[in-house]
């Protein structure tokens, strides 16, 4: 791949601290950086990703930010600065405003500091456009990885306008109403960041279009835009789920849930995940259908996800508290019975092992760019799962079926998603046969590969 620059705030590996003062090579875990290393290893890529902290810049300046196969680009920024551009606005103000998670009457409040906060996320472009201009060849193609980056797209295009840029957004993008609600001049800045671009990306076309209507009603031409969803790396997860670690997880939770059916979520703990509303949809099911007492165990797994957030640590109280509650008003003793199974600990191996044994997998987000758990879980699966999918989740458009894949529910419709539960649980073999052979399907049809092909053609057209 010469000649093709990728940029994310991650990159393939960061370092840390060791108890004895040395510098310890931490690889990518999951999510974007890890599906990257995996698509771009051995290829000769450049790679431009952010130091992540004292350690990273230590490693940096000592040159041990190296990965065989790759040509590693590391941006420096100091601690204040990412602190300001990743926190504060990648993802206290743009997470919220794409996800339309804010709660208006009280947030944001967008006063001194937080316009402090921007000029902070604008320098933190700044650096990366420096880096990639100074880096990149004549004509190079440079594909910009997700929301941190809305103002690099404008630095790129004037500093080097040869370049081939492409962006590519794993969230949803805002509403025209709720982009509105940034300060005037902060949206016209991002807008205009993005209209930089050679085109700009999404996994589905409701984001698409929810891009492409805020340039309307700001009465400006958007750049031309693509739909990419992204598929999932077959092949590793099924190796993956197949492993000794992920047979003994699985042993371990059959004896933890006592045979019982399941029904199974696997989040980051991140409001948009929407696990509150989840268990509450499962509280209801009891109610509702008490023949399920005692039958059917909601297998929670919510690993900790930016908890430097204050934000992020109040909504894991509140999941904690309220499976906690339902717990206590319902557990059965004499038989053994705990309606809610919640872990919090990051166990890659007990996640895969209960989506592979999942009855029933319930996809609830207020919003999501894709979800890419409402994929693996079909592919893995070996029981003829039904998936229980939020409309409002970008997979929601490949997953739907015509009504023949997924049950789509509005995630704030507790009592619909709890009928939807009952409706999966009750749902005839030969249904459930269909429907998951279905999905498979569907989710087979994309790879991450295709996903990465149509970023590169769509820098070739622009």
């Amino acid at each position: 791949m010469s000649g093709t620059i990728v940029v994310s705030n991650r990159g393939p590996l960061s370092f840390r601290a060791g108890t004895d003062g040395e510098l310890v090579r931490v690889p990518a875990g999951g999510g974007l950086a890890s599906s990257l290393h995996r698509l771009l290893a051995g290829t000769g890529t450049t790679w431009a990703s952010v130091t992540m902290g004292e350690a990273d810049r230590e490693a940096a300046a000592r040159g041990l930010l190296t990965e065989e196969g790759l040509d590693l680009v590391p941006v420096v920024v100091d601690d204040a600065t990412y602190r300001q551009a990743y926190d504060v606005v990648a993802n206290t103000t743009l997470w919220y405003v794409h996800h339309h998670l804010f709660d208006l009457p009280h947030r944001p409040r967008l006063d001194r500091y937080w316009r402090t906060a921007w000029d902070g996320y604008r320098a933190y472009n700044r650096a990366v456009a420096d880096a990639v201009a100074a880096r990149a060849g004549e004509g190079d193609t440079v594909l910009v990885q997700d929301y941190h980056f809305s103002l690099l797209g404008r630095m790129l295009a004037e500093a080097r306008p040869d370049l081939s840029t492409v962006h590519f957004l794993h969230t949803p993008f805002a509403e025209p109403a709720m982009l509105a609600v940034l300060p005037d001049d902060v949206a016209a800045e991002l807008l205009d960041g993005m209209a930089g671009y050679g085109a700009c990306g999404f996994h589905c076309h409701k984001w698409e279009a929810g891009f492409l209507g805020c340039y309307a009603a700001a009465g400006r031409a958007a750049p031309p835009t693509f739909v990419a969803p992204l598929g999932p790396d077959a092949d590793v997860l099924v190796a993956e789920a197949a492993s000794p670690a992920c047979a003994a997880a699985g042993e371990s939770l059959r004896a933890e849930v006592g045979g019982r059916r399941t029904i199974v979520r696997t989040d980051r703990m991140e409001p948009s995940k929407n696990i509150v509303r989840g268990m509450l949809a499962f509280e209801e099911l009891l109610v509702t259908h008490p023949e399920w007492r005692g039958e059917v165990v909601h297998v929670a797994f919510a690993y900790p996800s930016r908890q430097g957030l204050a934000e992020y640590l109040a909504y894991g109280a509140d999941v904690a508290h309220t499976a906690e509650r339902i717990n206590h008003a319902y557990a059965s003793p004499e038989t053994g019975w705990t309606p809610i199974l919640l872990s919090v600990e990051d166990d890659r191996a007990r996640s895969l092992a209960a989506l592979a044994s999942s009855d029933v997998l319930l996809v609830n987000p207020v919003r999501d760019g894709l979800n890419l758990v409402a994929k693996e879980g079909p592919l893995l699966n070996r029981a003829d799962g039904v998936l229980v999918l939020s409309r409002e989740a970008g997979a929601w458009e490949e997953l739907a079926l015509g009504g023949d894949g997924a049950l789509g529910v509005n995630p704030f419709d507790v009592s619909a998603t709890a009928e939807a539960l009952h409706v999966a649980l009750t749902m005839d073999a030969a249904a459930r046969r269909r429907r998951a052979g279905a999905l498979r399907s569907a989710v087979q049809a994309r790879t991450s590969a295709d996903w990465w092909a149509d970023q590169l053609a769509a820098a070739g057209s622009r």
